[in-house]
C-alpha cells in the first residue's frame, strides 16, 4: 500500500528532524552488569535488573529446571489451560510480601494495569492519575472509559482539590500512581495519598515495579508507610526480581473478580512456567538477605553525592539536560568512555526534559560509580 508507506515515512522523517526516533541496537547481556554492543563491552547504567538476578546462578537453574519440567511456554489463557501450580505458588508468595489476601500474575506489568484497571472502573467513575505516572496505567484508564483527571505530580493537594470537586459526581474513584516513579526516581507520598483516599472513598492502586526487591527490605515502596493503606498493590517480575511478568496484590474479592473478568488474563497466555520459577527463586534470595536489597540505593546514593544531586530515594537518578540533542550526544560521549547510558527523550518524558537516566545494580563496583559521576560532571560542565 504507497499511501501506507508514504505515512509511515512522513511520520519517521518528522521524529528524525526532531531526534526522536527510536532504533533498536543488537545488545547482549553479560554477568556483573557488562553489556556487548558493536564488539564493545561496556558497563550498563541503564538496566533495570537491580540485583543482577536475571543471571544469579539459582535463578537460571529454577529457570532452566521449570523449562525442562515443563515445556518452554504456557500455550494458552491460565482459564483454558488449567493453573499451573508454580503460578499458584507464586501468588501465594508475592501475597505475603505484600502483606495482602491473595495476588494475581499476568503475563506482563503492562498487561497487568490495562487488565485491572478497566476491571475496575468505567463509563461512570473517574479515575485520578499522577501526571508521571507510567504509560501503562494511562493506557489502563483510557481503556476504561471512565473519567480521567490528571493531578500534578506528587502532589497531595492538587488531588485533594481535584477530589473534592470530582468525586461527588461519580460512582466510584480510583487514584493511580508510581511507587517509585520509573523516570524521576522519586517516590509518591502513599501515606498521604492513601489518607485522602480514605476521606473521598477513592481506591488507590500503586505501581511498585521499581520498588519491590530494592527498598524496606525488599518489600517495595509501600512498605515505607506503614500506615498506608493501599488496597491494588501492583508490580513486576521484570526488573529487581530478574524474570517476566505482572501482578496485583490485594483483597481475595479483587483477586477472584480479576481472574474471571480481567480481559488481559482471561484472553492472554499465562506466564510461562520458567518465568514463574524464576521469579519464586529470586524472592527466596530476596527475603533471606535483606541487606542484599540495600546496595542500588547505596550505589545511587554515591553518584549523587559525588555530583553534589539531592540524596537518591531509589535506584534511579535522573540527569536531566533539556533538549534531546543534548541527552544523545552525552550518552555518546560516555559510551566512547565505556559506559553505557541511555538518553531518554519525550514522548517518555515532558519536551525539554531529556535526559540520562542512570540505573544503579547491587552488581556495580563503587570506583565504576565515581568514575561515571566524574564523567558526568564533565560533561555537564561543559554544556553549561
Amino acid at each position: 500500500m504507497q499511501s501506507l508507506d508514504a505515512f509511515a515515512g512522513e511520520k519517521l522523517t518528522a521524529l528524525d528532524a526532531k531526534s526522536l526516533r527510536r532504533r533498536l541496537k543488537p545488545t547482549r547481556r553479560h554477568d556483573g552488569a557488562i553489556v556487548e554492543r558493536d564488539g564493545k563491552r561496556l558497563i550498563s547504567f541503564s538496566c533495570n535488573d537491580y540485583l543482577g538476578l536475571s543471571h544469579h546462578p539459582a535463578v537460571r537453574a529454577a529457570a532452566a529446571e521449570a523449562a525442562l519440567n515443563y515445556g518452554a511456554g504456557a500455550a494458552a489463557s491460565r482459564l483454558v489451560t488449567g493453573d499451573h501450580p508454580l503460578l499458584s505458588d507464586l501468588e501465594k508468595r508475592l501475597a505475603r510480601l505484600k502483606g495482602t489476601e491473595a495476588a494475581c500474575v499476568f503475563g506482563s506489568g503492562y498487561l497487568a494495569n490495562t487488565g485491572v484497571i478497566p476491571t475496575l472502573v468505567g463509563p461512570g467513575d473517574a479515575i485520578f492519575v499522577d501526571a508521571l505516572a507510567h504509560a501503562c496505567i494511562w493506557a489502563g484508564a483510557q481503556l476504561s472509559g471512565a473519567k480521567i483527571v490528571k493531578f500534578a505530580h506528587n502532589d497531595v493537594a492538587d488531588l485533594a482539590r481535584l477530589l473534592e470537586a470530582e468525586r461527588p459526581g461519580v460512582r466510584h474513584a480510583l487514584v493511580a500512581t508510581d511507587g517509585v516513579f520509573s523516570m524521576d526516581g522519586d517516590i509518591a507520598p502513599l501515606d498521604q495519598l492513601s489518607a485522602l483516599c480514605e476521606r473521598h472513598d477513592a481506591w488507590l492502586l500503586s505501581d511498585d515495579a521499581h520498588g519491590v526487591g530494592v527498598l524496606a527490605g525488599g518489600r517495595g515502596s509501600g512498605a515505607l508507610f506503614p500506615d498506608a493503606k493501599i488496597p491494588l498493590q501492583m508490580g513486576t517480575l521484570s526488573k529487581a526480581l530478574g524474570s517476566y511478568g505482572g501482578y496485583l496484590c490485594g483483597s481475595q474479592a479483587v483477586i477472584d473478580l480479576l481472574k474471571t473478568r480481567a480481559r488481559t488474563l482471561v484472553y492472554a497466555t499465562g506466564l510461562p512456567p520458567a518465568s514463574a520459577a524464576a521469579a519464586l527463586a529470586s524472592l527466596d534470595i530476596i527475603q533471606t538477605n535483606p541487606a542484599f536489597t540495600e546496595q542500588p540505593l547505596a550505589k545511587a546514593r554515591l553518584f549523587t553525592r559525588r555530583l553534589g544531586l539531592p540524596d537518591a530515594h531509589s535506584p534511579i537518578v535522573p540527569v536531566v539536560l533539556g533538549e534531546a540533542d543534548a541527552a544523545l550526544a552525552a550518552s555518546a560521549a560516555l559510551e566512547g568512555q565505556g559506559f553505557l547510558v541511555v538518553a531518554i527523550r519525550p514522548p517518555t518524558v515532558p519536551e525539554g526534559t531529556a535526559r540520562l537516566r542512570v540505573a544503579f545494580s547491587a552488581e556495580h563496583a563503587d570506583a565504576d560509580v565515581l568514575r561515571l559521576a566524574d564523567a558526568i560532571a564533565v560533561l555537564r560542565k561543559a554544556a553549561a
